[in-house]
């Protein structure tokens, strides 16, 4: 899976607003080259988190995934509490920082965001690719559905 491909899918589920910061463009240099995405039916970026990014570099004190290596980048997902049950076996909260971030094609706790529910799978590959659209497809359905009730509320 490359970061194009994942790009393309989650653009095409309606209402996602992708950001991919470059020089010029106002964003910090740190996000250059990255890709968040939101679900912003309105084109208006939200002032929630993304549900889901893509980093193609490490970010200070997160440099367990060993980002600086070729051709590496990491998926990151909010796919919620009950996915990330599912694929780790434990409580968010329960999140233990010495796993090996850097493994590739496996999903695991995010090395930094495990802790409040996040995903993350470094290079996916064979192993993980339909794992990764069905967590960014349930991360998609989150926002969607966060969004929806706080414009019924709001």
């Amino acid at each position: 899976m490359t970061t194009e491909e994942i790009i393309r899918f989650l653009d095409s589920l309606d209402g996602v607003l992708t950001l991919s910061p470059l020089p010029g463009d106002g964003s910090p240099e740190i996000s250059w080259g990255d890709t968040f995405f939101y679900y912003a039916p309105d084109g208006v970026v939200p002032k929630t988190q993304p549900f889901a990014t893509i980093v193609t570099k490490n970010y200070p004190g997160d440099e367990r995934s060993r980002l600086e290596r070729p051709d590496t980048f990491r998926v990151n997902i909010a796919a919620g509490k009950d996915a990330f049950r599912e694929w780790t076996r434990h409580a968010p909260r329960d999140t233990v920082d010495d796993a090996d971030a850097s493994v590739t094609d496996t999903v695991i706790a995010h090395p930094v965001y495990g802790t409040v529910g996040w995903l993350a799978v470094v290079n996916p590959g064979p192993r993980t690719g339909t794992a990764v659209r069905e967590l960014l497809r349930t991360a998609y359905d989150l926002a969607r559905s966060r969004y929806e009730r706080r414009s019924q509320t709001g």
